[in-house]
């Protein structure tokens, strides 16, 4: 494996970071994370803009961020953070179809996370953050040479887990490894960690239902319906995924793939509409 200094990765907007910090905190005060978020004001405004769009579609719009706090919650508002930090880090790199499609397949991924959570018994906003995060270290490959892993991601087909093997040929690293250390370089909880660094290996049924477990089953269901992180991406069978909840989310989810992939296109709309 290569240093971890070779990579050269550019700073991730450091607001978003150092809320997922705060919010992970027990007894974090309100005003702390309103404060923190609007020491940046571009940070803020697109904050804003997102909380106030047709996702939330909240029926009192926000002009503050305590206000934005007030109505969706500080863990909401989290998820919503990493998501305005994940666009901002890929910057200039979204010009490129290839990223833009990976942008929706994180995207997607955690709206999915979200409902699988919201379906049983874990905390719906952050499987949502756990999912935007999911590829964090793949968003980081792309910052670094955006045109050279567009060009991979256009000709690669395999497996989702056999783009690893690609990245470390090209990076000396590949997503899963980039995503741990960042994880550890940011102080984020241990649970964040096993959702960057295991979500492409195999789902074991005999494995506790947690937050790496529903990335995993997010991401396959993500690329299932039509959201997948590359082109040539093999995917599993959509009624076969769902096999793989457990009883109480599986009688409560999505039962039809067409109608899922419906509502994440106008959820991944509402959000790039703003």
């Amino acid at each position: 494996m290569a240093p971890w200094a070779y990579l050269r990765l550019p700073p991730f907007p450091q607001i978003a970071v150092r809320v997922l910090q705060l919010a992970n905190k027990e007894n974090v005060q309100l005003h702390q994370l309103c404060d923190l978020i609007s020491s940046d004001p571009a940070f803020a405004s697109e904050v804003l803009t997102v909380s106030n769009s047709l996702l939330y579609a909240p029926r009192y719009p926000s002009t503050t961020i305590l206000q934005a706090v007030a109505v969706l919650g500080a863990n909401t508002l989290q998820g919503m953070c990493v998501t305005v930090g994940v666009r901002a880090y890929l910057g200039k790199a979204m010009s490129y179809p290839a990223m833009r499609s990976l942008w929706r397949h994180n995207l997607a991924c955690a709206i999915i996370a979200e409902r699988i959570a919201q379906s049983g018994s874990l905390d719906k906003n952050i499987a949502y953050t756990s999912g935007i995060l999911h590829d964090i270290g793949r968003m980081a490959l792309a910052v670094i040479q955006p045109k050279g892993y567009a060009a991979m991601l256009d000709k690669h087909h395999g497996t989702p887990a056999s783009m690893l093997k690609a990245e470390r040929e090209l990076f000396g690293w590949d997503h899963c490894e980039v995503g741990k250390q960042l994880i550890g370089d940011w102080k984020l909880p241990e649970n964040f960690e096993a959702v960057v660094a295991d979500h492409h290996s195999k789902r074991c049924p005999d494995r506790a239902w947690d937050l790496g477990e529903v990335a995993k089953l997010s991401c396959s269901l993500a690329s299932a319906v039509g959201f997948a992180a590359f082109p040539g991406c093999e995917t599993e069978n959509f009624t076969e995924l769902l096999d793989a909840l457990p009883a109480l989310e599986r009688t409560k989810f999505h039962s039809d793939a067409e109608t899922l992939r419906g509502e994440l296109v106008k959820s991944i709309q509402a959000i790039e509409a703003v």
